[in-house]
């Protein structure tokens, strides 16, 4: 085990309450201090899972957005205030970060994730945190985590429920596993359309937060062939066993997607 001589005494301190576990001590704060977790998406799950990376220590957290702030933002969106109307999400979700933990490093990219951009936007991470708010993006991260072997967490919010899953690169299945392609435009309704309640986001952004440290510390049991669902309304959460699809495009026997590509232009070269 590393030596407690290595930390700085406020280091010490900050993360005292991680320190004390048995699952973390020394060892695993270190693990987080030199991990590095890319957040794609820095709105309602993004948001609260940034929070807690930063606070967590994870050295190195890359925000990837290309929105700026508005104010039906900040009923969900908690890093964001009311004097940051107008400002990058990017920068200020790296103000935020960095007011909470000075000690990390925080890199912002003010760019839409697209297929030319993605691959080298996720090279260098440990692990991808998927905040995205559609389906084009989602499927987009997806194949790029599978085709790159990086490990992601994938989470949806709409009303009053909220979902999210776990792939781990040779161990279970990806997201096109389950969900072979997206919806046709407008068959599901966007949080714009259909509302959602602001508290979601940090209970669904948290939890992927908790699995990105999870992965890191190689500690306990990740959502890696499970879906996880909550219903707030009902108090319910259930989880359901995901099996390996290996007649997937991307990660199946053989696959058709052999590299990222823009949903629409996907369909294009795979008819």
């Amino acid at each position: 085990m590393a030596s407690a001589m290595a930390f700085t005494n406020e280091q010490l301190e900050r993360y005292s309450r991680h320190i004390i576990l048995s699952e973390v001590s020394i060892k695993g704060q270190k693990k987080l201090l030199a991990a590095k977790v890319l957040i794609i998406g820095a709105g309602g799950l993004g948001a609260p899972a940034a929070l807690y990376l930063a606070a967590a220590g994870i050295g190195t957290i890359g925000v990837a957005d290309a929105d700026a702030v508005d104010l039906s933002n900040l009923q969900r969106q908690v890093i964001h205030t009311t004097q940051d109307l107008g400002k990058a999400k990017t920068l200020s979700a790296q103000e935020t970060m960095l007011a909470i933990n000075p000690e990390i490093t925080v890199k912002p990219y003010q760019t839409f994730v697209s297929a030319d951009n993605v691959m080298s936007l996720i090279d260098g991470y440990d692990f991808i945190i998927d905040g995205t708010d559609n389906f084009p993006a989602k499927f987009l991260i997806n194949d790029a985590c599978v085709l790159a072997q990086k490990p992601f967490s994938h989470a949806g919010i709409i009303r009053f429920k909220g979902q999210l899953m776990t792939y781990v690169p040779g161990s279970g299945p990806c997201y096109r596993c389950v969900f072979k392609e997206p919806p046709p435009p407008d068959a599901v309704p966007t949080c714009r359309q259909a509302g959602v309640i602001g508290a979601m986001g940090g209970v669904i952004g948290s939890l992927q937060a908790m699995e990105a440290i999870k992965y890191i510390l190689g500690k306990g049991d990740l959502l890696n062939g499970w879906l996880l669902t909550y219903d707030a309304l009902k108090m319910e959460f259930r989880k359901i066993k995901l099996p390996v699809n290996e007649s997937c495009a991307v990660c199946g026997k053989r696959p058709s997607i052999t590299r990222p590509l823009d949903y629409e232009q996907a369909v294009c070269d795979l008819k």
